[in-house]
């Protein structure tokens, strides 16, 4: 199971992005799908997740900014990012849960994370 991310860059303050994450591999279904973010020397945070039947939750920081959506039959979670500000700038990941055909269990996949930058 791969987790391809796009969408990362560099943006203005005020400025916008969406962020795409698509899985692909032997998947039978997923659960969870999640973006978090990372700045160096600091720990892996929750930015936005969304349920497969599309109950959301977000970070305080990002409510009100941040709209998380995926498409099920294309094992594809968005995330636009509105108002960004320099805070925002650091890499993020694409978080999964999976049940793999074939094999018992839910499985965590990551993505190789984006860069989003925040700067005039």
């Amino acid at each position: 199971v791969q987790l391809v991310e796009s969408g990362g860059g560099l943006v203005q303050p005020g400025g916008s992005l969406r962020l795409s994450c698509a899985a692909s591999g032997s998947i039978l279904s997923i659960n969870a799908m999640g973006w978090y973010r990372q700045a160096p020397g600091k720990q892996r945070e929750l930015v936005a997740a969304i349920t497969s039947g599309g109950s959301t939750n977000y970070a305080d920081s990002v409510k009100g900014r941040f709209t998380i959506s995926r498409d099920n039959a294309k094992n594809t979670v968005y995330l636009q990012t509105n108002s960004l500000n320099p805070e925002d700038t650091d890499v993020y990941y694409c978080n999964a849960e999976v049940r793999r055909v074939g094999v018992v269990g839910l499985y965590d996949y990551w993505g190789q994370g984006t860069q989003v930058t925040v700067s005039s």
